[in-house]
């Protein structure tokens, strides 16, 4: 299988293209330097496979949740190379969660199988869903992911915390909860991407979408000045 994978949902940039049974990785500084370091990297690492756009079986990518701007990025990306490929034809597109991706990680990095996944969602929140490895040999999903602050993260017993959220907020993420750092890398989407393409989840590029669960990117001044007003009244007895 012919597979171009990336991820720019955190601060860390991850490519990986796929030819056949040969994987090639590419990691850098995300953040805002992805939109611009993207396709350069992306150019790169597939001459270093001897691949062409019009070879891939599918173009792989986080879709979110994430930083805003990096699933922007990682989505008109996607969406470009894919009408771009095969003169016009394109190819398909796979959008595939980021806290998936970070629980896949989990697994293959630590050996995980009962994972919190955690991602840092800024503003004094954390991104996170419970994912559990099957005998089948894929994850049971969640429904519906959460937002919310580090202290409402429910971790039953004898699962793991895995994100790059701990970094963030220490003890106030699961202090009684072990603890991995994990995050949605290209490696991980290509693992998971055989799977999702036997399952139909691949989509053409005009349905290439992130998945947002926070429907702004920052509180206004005075949304802030209310949340700081409500947090220093007394609690209701």
């Amino acid at each position: 299988m012919h597979l171009l994978a990336f991820d720019t949902s955190t601060d860390t940039l991850s490519i990986a293209v796929q030819r056949d049974e040969a994987v090639w990785e590419h990691s850098a500084p995300g953040g805002a330097q992805a939109s611009t370091g993207l396709i350069p990297a992306i150019r790169g690492l597939m001459a270093q496979a001897v691949l062409g756009f019009d070879g891939l079986d599918a173009i792989v990518f986080g879709r979110g949740p994430g930083s805003f701007t990096g699933l922007r990025t990682a989505c008109a990306v996607a969406q470009g190379l894919a009408f771009g490929a095969r003169a016009g034809r394109g190819v398909p597109v796979l959008p595939v969660d980021t806290l998936l991706a970070v629980a896949e990680q989990a697994r293959a990095a630590h050996g995980c199988t009962r994972v919190v996944a955690t991602l840092d969602a800024r503003m004094d929140e954390v991104y996170w869903a419970p994912f559990e490895w099957q005998d089948s040999g894929s994850w049971s999903v969640p429904a519906d992911f959460e937002l919310g602050r580090p202290e409402s993260v429910a971790v039953p017993a004898g699962w793991t915390v895995a994100g790059n959220a701990q970094a963030a907020y220490g003890e106030r993420l699961a202090p009684d909860a072990p603890h991995v750092h994990a995050l949605p890398t290209a490696a991980a989407l290509l693992r998971l991407a055989p799977a999702l393409l036997a399952a139909g989840a691949a989509v053409p590029a005009p349905a290439a979408l992130p998945r947002y669960i926070r429907d702004k990117v920052a509180q206004t001044t005075a949304e802030r000045e209310a949340a700081r007003r409500a947090a220093a009244l007394p609690a209701t007895p």
